[in-house]
């Protein structure tokens, strides 16, 4: 039996990438009659819709070029989580065995999914997979190997420019987290355990489905030779600060437990004093504040902490375990935003710290 996969295409003025993406898919060797593509288009604030452009530019290559095209498009913005949870819907709806999420502005070689499929197929602890994520501006070197996450959640990108060949990889390699550009996951799991959370809108929405699975005991893995191609620009994720902070801070409120969230305080605290030197610097002390506003706001942590409360409720493994992989340093994707602080003084400290607390954690 071949699995079923739905491939969950969130479109977003999509204008500039859709011609890749579906000479790009036109290719696939995986029987195309086990696919749908499921095009979900979140209007743009500043494009609106871009229905009309899909049903003409996409809907004629259903059947034939490109596997059979569903098109849902959203009344309004419901932002990367909430987009793609359309899509799985209909999947899981569907009786689709798989879902694979594929960024806007990210096109696949022509046999992705195999490699993906064949390793979720071996290993049912496999939770999901990611594809090896290559800069399209530059194919030969990684965008995202799978991704790694900081002690104090922070997110990013490993392998970021360097070649496959450097990085000596498996053909399957378990990960931190894998990146929502390209993503395997499994349905069964989606329907038990739920699709991406909402509420973080956009960014870190893949870091917490991934420890999700991990904290039930599934591994999250990177699938060496399966490739899928990133039009990737830095400045654009810089520009959702807000985001990316607020939604750090959720996600070690809901998994770490209490004791690992008292021992982390002092580094947590003398992070906090760096960020904010940071951002004066960087002219983005106004989004540090809005998110110090956010949490300062009590209103907000019932949210939080109900969530929290059905992870902890839920989890099969220890913090220990959670938090092998995590690492010990922040390292940049793009030179013009290195900083002397954290290269000299915070990674040094943060690296320091978490040798001596891990040791400690036996939760």
């Amino acid at each position: 039996m071949i699995p079923k996969v739905a491939i969950i295409y969130l479109s977003y003025h999509p204008e500039p990438y859709i011609e890749k993406v579906t000479t790009a898919l036109g290719k696939m060797t995986y029987p195309k009659d086990k696919v749908e593509l499921v095009v979900v288009d979140n209007p743009h604030p500043e494009f609106g819709s871009a229905k009309e452009f899909l049903a003409e530019k996409v809907m004629p290559l259903s059947g034939n070029v490109l596997p059979r095209v569903t098109l849902i498009a959203n009344e309004k913005n419901l932002g990367f989580a909430g987009g793609n949870n359309i899509g799985i819907k209909w999947a899981i709806e569907n009786s689709f065995d798989y879902v694979f999420l594929l960024n806007n502005d990210a096109f696949p070689a022509p046999g992705f999914l195999e490699p993906l499929v064949e390793a979720m197929a071996a290993d049912k602890k496999i939770g999901a997979a990611q594809s090896l994520l290559m800069l399209a501006a530059n194919p030969t070197l990684v965008n995202s190997a799978g991704n790694v996450m900081h002690y104090l959640g922070f997110g990013y990108c490993w392998g970021y420019k360097k070649t496959p060949a450097e990085l000596n990889l498996p053909p399957v390699k378990e990960i931190g987290y894998a990146s929502g550009a390209c993503l395997l996951m499994r349905a069964d799991l989606l329907k038990q355990y739920g699709g991406l959370d909402e509420d973080f809108f956009l960014y870190h929405e893949d870091l917490e489905y991934s420890y999700r699975l991990k904290s039930l005991g599934y591994k999250i893995v990177l699938a060496r030779d399966s490739m899928v191609y990133h039009q990737y620009e830095f400045s654009r994720s810089v520009s959702k600060y807000f985001w990316m902070e607020r939604n750090r801070y959720a996600v070690i409120l809901m998994f770490y437990k209490l004791p690992t969230l008292i021992l982390l305080l002092p580094t947590k605290l003398i992070v906090e004093i760096g960020l904010i030197l940071m951002s004066i610097k960087g002219g983005w002390f106004t989004e540090r504040l809005a998110v110090y506003r956010y949490w300062a706001n009590l209103a907000n942590w019932p949210l939080w902490l109900k969530k929290r409360r059905i992870i902890q409720s839920r989890r099969t493994v220890s913090d220990k375990t959670l938090l092998k992989e995590v690492v010990s340093e922040i390292l940049f994707q793009d030179d013009s935003i290195k900083n002397p602080l954290l290269v000299y003084v915070g990674n040094p400290l943060m690296s320091l710290y978490w040798t001596i607390v891990k040791k400690l954690i036996s939760w």
